[in-house]
């Protein structure tokens, strides 16, 4: 008896529950406050010792475009400058990157920078190392 009587009572509660959590869109996580600032993804590049791979060079950066229009064209280039960034990060490490020494931040980050300007055909995209890391695996 006592059964049929609370039976009704938890179908109304669960009829004026509130929405699951799972219901809701889940928040957008912003690195930045920032609108013209744009996260682009970790880029990896294998790092050569006597013809064999030692190790993995991280490269983390971030674009501010303060102007719109460019800042549009650069979220819609996004593919081809990673593209174009891994490719010249890959030839850099081949070419300057050893594991005894610390890579030249100040080079990987004007190396990027041109390759912005150029894969955009123009100026005013600044490209902001967040990350450079080296992991060596002898």
């Amino acid at each position: 008896m006592r059964a049929a009587r609370t039976l009704p009572l938890l179908s109304l509660l669960l009829l004026a529950a509130p929405a699951r959590a799972d219901d809701q869109a889940a928040p957008v996580h912003k690195v930045t406050q920032s609108e013209s600032f744009i996260m682009v993804e970790p880029m990896y590049a294998t790092i050569i010792d006597s013809s064999r791979p030692c190790g993995l060079l991280m490269v983390a950066i971030g674009l501010d475009i303060p102007n719109a229009q460019l800042r549009g064209t650069a979220e819609h280039a996004l593919p081809v400058l990673r593209d174009a960034y891994l490719r010249n990060l890959m030839i850099y490490t081949a070419a300057s990157v050893r594991p005894w020494r610390q890579p030249d931040v100040n080079d990987i980050s004007n190396r990027l920078q041109r390759v912005t300007d150029r894969a955009l055909r123009k100026t005013g995209a600044r490209v902001l190392l967040a990350e450079v890391a080296m992991r060596i695996s002898k």
